[in-house]
């Protein structure tokens, strides 16, 4: 129970990047993010923070390098490039959902969708393709919809992250409700997401060492050793719901969709790297 406590009390301290960040456009938001962690790290280069945890603590760093030559995730990713050159029943494949055939556009997602008024994510259009061609969609979390994402992402590594807030008072809402979400705390330890990747990156809670905010999206999906399996960043947003002990919402929910647009939007200018190997 001390220990608890005491982890508590150190989450709770205050934070020097504005909670709210109120009234700011999310270019300003944006910039205001960076600045607030290239001053916490400022050994870190910019590009460097899409390798969260491996950025800030050489001895992991080492270990994640010596797993770069036969990365866990390699079959999945040759796996989802067979599912998407595949043929569905009627004779099309994923690449007639997407532009440019869906090869090199992870970066422009997720994106906000004018015409039905609702964030799209990866995830969310590789099932819509598979619905719109008379398939059944695949579940969300793990599995095919993972490597498929994953070798969708492969192809966009280098890529800057681009992703756009258009002038649309719905699209400003959803990213509001991604930032709202973000920064409000849940759960019975009362954590936001900020909590952790805001106020304490670099810093141990347990057994995990915490990455900041910036870059995380760039990853996913994410082989983690902990799952054993590549995972979507859905999933991981369940798990930390678990974490702080706060009911998670179903994946590609409305809720994790803004956040996710959010979340990637503070990226904005990092490269791809998914997929990519956590613990």
């Amino acid at each position: 129970m001390l220990k608890a406590k005491i982890i508590l009390v150190a989450l709770g301290a205050a934070l020097a990047l504005p909670q709210a960040l109120a009234g700011s456009t999310p270019e300003e938001d944006r910039k205001e993010t960076v600045e607030y962690f290239k001053q916490m790290f400022p050994d870190v280069p910019f590009e460097e923070f899409v390798n969260g945890q491996y950025a800030l603590n050489e001895d992991r760093r080492k270990q994640w390098e010596s797993m770069q030559d036969f990365p866990p995730y390699e079959f999945a990713v040759a796996e989802g490039q067979e599912m998407f050159e595949t043929p569905f029943a009627n004779g099309k494949t994923y690449a007639s959902c997407f532009d440019n055939g869906g090869i090199g556009i992870r970066q422009n997602y997720p994106y906000f969708d004018t015409e039905k008024n609702e964030v799209i994510t990866l995830e969310l259009a590789i099932n819509r393709c598979r619905e719109a061609n008379g398939e059944e969609p695949l579940k969300w979390k793990k599995g095919a919809i993972a490597s498929i994402s994953a070798y969708m992402a492969s192809t966009s590594q280098g890529k800057p992250i681009n992703i756009k807030v258009p002038d649309d008072p719905d699209a400003m809402a959803a990213y509001q409700d991604g930032k709202e979400f973000y920064y409000s705390r849940r759960g019975q330890l009362n954590f936001s997401c900020a909590s952790c990747h805001v106020q304490n990156p670099g810093k141990w809670i347990r057994a995990d060492f915490l990455s900041p905010t910036l870059g995380q999206p760039a990853n996913f999906p994410v082989h983690r050793s902990k799952w054993g399996e590549l995972g979507t960043l859905h999933r991981r947003f369940a798990g930390c719901n678990n974490n702080v002990r706060a009911e998670p919402l179903p994946a590609q929910s409305e809720e994790y969709r803004n956040l996710e647009y959010f979340l990637t939007y503070m990226s904005n200018g990092l490269p791809v790297v998914g997929p990519a190997t956590r613990p």
